[in-house]
């Protein structure tokens, strides 16, 4: 009987695991499609690919790419970097890429501003 008991109480508490992780993933999941949808289709992959690089890495921006990010909008890019920078294997350097995130809008609104 405590065998059986175990057995019920380990099911429960898988059973609960899943039902309140479940709706966090498709949370998730339609977050990162509504992004798709509305922020990602403005602007090239080549730039996309070039600012995720710039904020995440050591690259160099394209001062073509500039033009792009203005127009993809400045919700769309704090969105989609902040959504890259919460991803489990960036965790503890989100204000460092915040910050290179807002120095790179920074500086493509004045470039953008002067062609």
């Amino acid at each position: 009987m405590t065998k059986l008991s175990s057995h019920i109480t380990a099911l429960f508490i898988v059973v609960a695991l899943v039902c309140a992780f479940v709706p966090v993933f498709s949370v998730e999941e339609a977050e990162a499609k509504s992004l798709w949808n509305t922020c990602l289709v403005k602007i090239t992959p080549k730039c996309a690919l070039n600012i995720i690089w710039v904020v995440f890495g050591n690259g160099t921006l394209y001062e073509s790419c500039c033009h792009d990010l203005v127009q993809e909008g400045k919700v769309c890019h704090d969105t989609l970097i902040k959504y890259i920078a919460d991803r489990p294997s960036l965790i503890g350097r989100e204000t460092q890429y915040l910050k290179k995130r807002d120095d790179l809008w920074s500086h493509c609104v004045s470039v953008s501003k002067t062609a």
